[in-house]
């Protein structure tokens, strides 16, 4: 007997999920995260499940070290060397105003400091041709400094490296052989080998500045595992939505910087499949955030790029939109308005009514107070203080001149309102009306606000998957190992070398199937695609268009098919079209895939409550209803139920308001039906 094991470990806390491989059983837990030592939650997760831990057979997790390193500001200390007569270039980044009418708006500031940025001499041109040797002796004095003044690590970043990178391989090879372990280096060109010197280089900072936490936190986990006699392989989640063993998570730290989250997209995904669903919004909503991604056409929605904390990324990872507003959120009053989040009360103290000190309200505290949460059994069996959440919102609503009820009310809605615009954020990107999705609910706190902001978006159906509070983590299992890989290819349709870009998409493929082999994954369950990056001319940013394996880009007709793809593309995207301009390739992507074995889940048949359903009021609309309140337990296949209703577990609750009805469905998902708002009916 062996067991397939995934844990996300979030801000609040970490969910565990397991899969016995024999018999396909599956069950999940939560423990409050442990800020201090995030290996120990790992093992007092473990521990809930009772899981002999010598038969855990495959282990994969999400970590937020490396983010966590960045968000609070507290990652290694970064040099950057850099080719000369471009010192500035991370300093003076884009002149674009990501907020144009914020009249305080100011750039992010730099994770390196101007004096902590070192030019030595060497160049390329613009072509790939050497016009000056490296430097070699500037270089050993670059790491003379890093000893002399400790810094954790090194980012090189040499002008047109993802042209050619014998410089910077050289420059490694001298800062390694000079500085031993002492300090991590980063070479540019094996981070993010394409064009655009400033998102480059902030890549390239962004891996300095958070591998080292990655590093000490993955040796910390592996030597853990060893002592307690887990003899596995430990499997990190990517941004990108697959996964890598933990060597090349160590290698690539800055790769898994957004693993968490990504868990629960990739559960989407499965579950898009599972229920016919093309086009689903996926929303994770925890204790410190509210994360939404998109499945379109039973794929995840990755980008070639991104950002984070207004750094850019160049990086294939899932579109995903973060705020913060998760259960910890904490409600506040400023100029004299209501306002809910950023800040949360994370896991320590956390909300008021978790009893830990906590004395300032949250969204979970207002829940408390509307009656929507069972204070016997909350997350996994904590009991909460109803008191103590009735006396933090009163003390905020006597400030603002309301009752508790009536602001508790607010504090939901005013989330609500802020988490339905995140999500609107992602679908006008795509051109795509909420509307056309279902939306799947997750995280300890999806559900429960779930049918809330789909009738705020106009969307009607509402998915709560099994396990929904560790749905991040049962997500983990259900993806595959992927290994990305890109190449600069600059041409015109009218001088296309396809025979060039035949070898490029060959070399591409070798790279990455051979990456498959390392991450252990055998021929036959390898999988490469290829993308081509195309804009039209003049234009700065690209779309990517998938090749498909019918493809031949050496067929007479592949320029006229491709640049057909392409204006469709361009059309889905931002409504319109040029077909006929001339077209630009820009650059080419190949995405590894290595199929992991899976198991079918077995969760175990619902058994029919014999007991009377419990009948009490709760708080919808400013009112009190009397509401069903049910065990999912006692929720078999097919069984119906009408608003308002609770629908309670042991990681979530569902919130089923009046007018919505809800049934199970024959995978033990519930399935949420809500009417469709009349102005959003007409709009549409």
């Amino acid at each position: 007997m062996t067991y397939r094991v995934a844990m996300d470990i979030g801000g609040t806390f970490t969910d565990v999920v397991s899969c016995d491989e024999t018999s396909g059983q599956m069950q999940a837990g939560k423990v409050l995260t442990t800020p201090d030592d995030l290996a120990r939650g790992v093992f007092d997760a473990l521990e809930r499940l009772r899981l002999p831990l010598s038969e855990v057979g495959f282990f994969v997790h999400g970590t937020t070290q490396g983010l966590n390193a960045l968000l609070e500001r507290r990652g290694a200390d970064v040099l950057i060397m850099t080719s000369e007569g471009i010192g500035d270039v991370y300093r003076i980044a884009r002149g674009n105003r990501s907020r144009l009418f914020d009249l305080h708006y100011r750039k992010q500031t730099p994770l390196v400091p101007r004096d902590d940025i070192v030019e030595v001499g060497g160049r390329f041109d613009a072509s790939g041709a050497e016009l000056e040797p490296l430097d070699e002796d500037a270089v050993r004095l670059v790491a003379k400094r890093v000893r002399e003044e400790g810094f954790d690590a090194v980012a090189v970043c040499l002008l047109f490296s993802f042209l050619d990178g014998s410089h910077e391989e050289r420059a490694g090879r001298i800062l390694r052989e000079e500085l031993g372990d002492e300090a991590l280096v980063v070479l540019s060109h094996e981070v993010a080998p394409e064009w655009r010197e400033y998102e480059r280089t902030s890549t390239t900072v962004l891996e300095a500045y958070t591998g080292p936490s990655v590093h000490r936190y993955l040796d910390e986990i592996e030597d853990r595992f060893s002592e307690k006699g887990m003899d596995v392989p430990v499997h990190v989640m990517q941004s990108s939505g697959g996964l890598v063993n933990a060597d090349f998570a160590r290698r690539h730290p800055l790769q898994t910087l957004l693993s968490g989250p990504v868990g629960g997209t990739m559960g989407g995904v499965a579950v898009s499949r599972l229920l016919d669903r093309p086009n689903v919004i996926c929303i994770d909503m925890g204790g410190t955030s509210f994360d939404v991604s998109l499945v379109l056409d039973h794929r995840p929605d990755v980008s070639p790029d991104g950002e984070v904390e207004g750094f850019p990324l160049l990086m294939p990872l899932v579109n995903l939109h973060t705020v913060g507003a998760g259960g910890g959120s904490l409600a506040y009053a400023e100029g004299g308005a209501l306002r809910v989040g950023p800040e949360s009360a994370g896991a320590v103290p956390g909300p008021a009514c978790y009893g830990r000190g906590g004395t300032r309200p949250t969204v979970t505290d207002a829940n408390c107070v509307l009656g929507r949460v069972d204070p016997e059994s909350f997350a996994g069996g904590m009991r909460l203080d109803v008191a103590a959440a009735r006396d933090a919102v009163a003390t905020l609503a006597d400030h603002l001149g309301m009752d508790a009820v009536e602001l508790a009310s607010g504090i939901c809605d005013v989330g609500n309102a802020k988490m339905a615009q995140a999500i609107r954020t992602l679908t006008v990107e795509h051109g795509r009306e909420p509307g056309q999705f279902a939306l799947l609910a997750f995280g300890g706190a999806g559900p429960m606000h779930a049918a809330f902001i789909a009738q705020e978006i106009g969307v009607t159906e509402v998915v709560v998957p099994r396990f929904p509070g560790a749905f991040s983590a049962w997500g983990m299992l259900e993806a595959d190992v992927r290994r990305d890989f890109s190449m600069q290819f600059f041409a015109t349709g009218a001088d296309l070398d396809t025979a060039a870009l035949d070898t490029a998409l060959r070399t591409l493929h070798d790279q990455a199937s051979n990456a498959l082999a390392e991450q252990g994954i055998e021929a036959e369950r390898r999988q490469v695609g290829h993308g081509i990056d195309m804009r039209y001319e003049s234009q700065d940013y690209t779309l990517t268009v998938p090749l498909s394996e019918a493809d031949d880009v050496t067929a007479p007709g592949f320029l006229a098919d491709i640049e057909q793809r392409f204006a469709e593309e361009h059309e889905k995207r931002y409504g319109h079209a040029t077909p006929g301009a001339p077209v630009q390739f820009v650059a080419l992507r190949t995405t590894g895939h290595g199929l992991v074995e899976r198991v079918d889940a077995q969760y175990g048949a619902a058994a029919a409550e014999t007991s009377e359903p419990v009948v009490r009021d709760v708080v919808f609309d400013g009112a009190p209803w009397p509401t069903t309140i049910v065990p999912r337990a006692a929720l078999p296949v097919g069984a119906e139920l009408s608003g308002p209703a609770i629908v309670h577990e042991e990681t979530s609750t569902t919130v089923v308001p009046p007018g919505a009805r809800l049934r199970v469905d024959d995978n033990e998902f519930l399935i949420m039906t809500l009417a469709a708002r009349p102005e959003l009916e007409a709009h549409a």
